[in-house]
């Protein structure tokens, strides 16, 4: 079946982008798991518990002469489970951690070109679900792989782009029509200016309610439930 092109229309003056209806299920992304190789550490080891080794491993200690010698005399009672295990092994991931960049996950960033391609997978063999069309636009990273980045707009919707597409500068996009800026982070401060839903603005600083941002030569605060790209509880000096 041929995929059908759609197109959804940009909220107010927000990012345009156009969709591509989804097709076929996405094909799964499997990675070969490397040989196990028995590395210094474990060799050590081993020869500290006269345990015995494969010939390969023989050969690494050099000429074999240190395995056929009498085994070091170790006391069981001093044995642990933790002394068979490599210290160089990776400690448990934070689930709230990027893997690859230890970044918090999710995050917020920022489409730094005019055009960004979200795929279904983390490479440019996978097909292409939808493209971001305004620079600035601001995304929720949820996922890392490699050097790639699986983002979300303010729909839910977008897919896996690549890391240099990407930018660590700050935006929101404003979620109440005719959203007024003030001078100050006070309801009863006076109003700067006022933007319509769908603009995107610099987010400069922010507190438990009110955020900084700047936009179309205006600068003010604007209460924090007006805008998508930063989170409830985000504070920002």
């Amino acid at each position: 079946m041929h995929d059908c092109q759609l197109s959804r229309a940009a909220a107010g003056r927000a990012a345009g982008w156009t969709g591509l209806v989804r097709g076929a299920r996405a094909m799964a992304v499997a990675r070969a798991a490397p040989r196990s190789r028995l590395g210094a550490a474990t060799l050590a080891v081993a020869l500290a518990l006269g345990l015995a080794l494969p010939a390969s491993a023989q050969d690494a200690s050099g000429d074999g002469s240190a395995a056929r010698d009498a085994p070091v005399q170790v006391d069981p009672s001093e044995v642990t489970a933790d002394s068979l295990i490599s210290r160089h092994q990776s400690q448990p991931r934070d689930p709230n951690r990027g893997p690859v960049t230890n970044l918090p996950l999710p995050r917020y960033v920022s489409l730094k070109g005019g055009e960004g391609n979200a795929r279904r997978g983390p490479s440019l063999s996978h097909r292409i679900d939808w493209v971001f069309r305004h620079s600035g636009m601001p995304l929720r990273v949820v996922a890392e792989f490699g050097h790639w980045r699986r983002v979300e707009d303010q729909d839910g919707a977008g897919g896996w782009v690549h890391y240099s597409l990407l930018s660590g500068v700050r935006t929101a996009i404003i979620t109440t029509d005719m959203a007024e800026l003030r001078a100050r982070p006070d309801p009863n401060a006076a109003v700067i200016a006022r933007a319509e839903a769908g603009a995107i603005v610099r987010l400069h600083e922010c507190d438990p309610d009110w955020c900084r941002v700047s936009g179309g030569g205006a600068k003010g605060w604007t209460v924090k439930t007006s805008l998508w790209g930063v989170d409830p509880d985000e504070t920002r000096e």
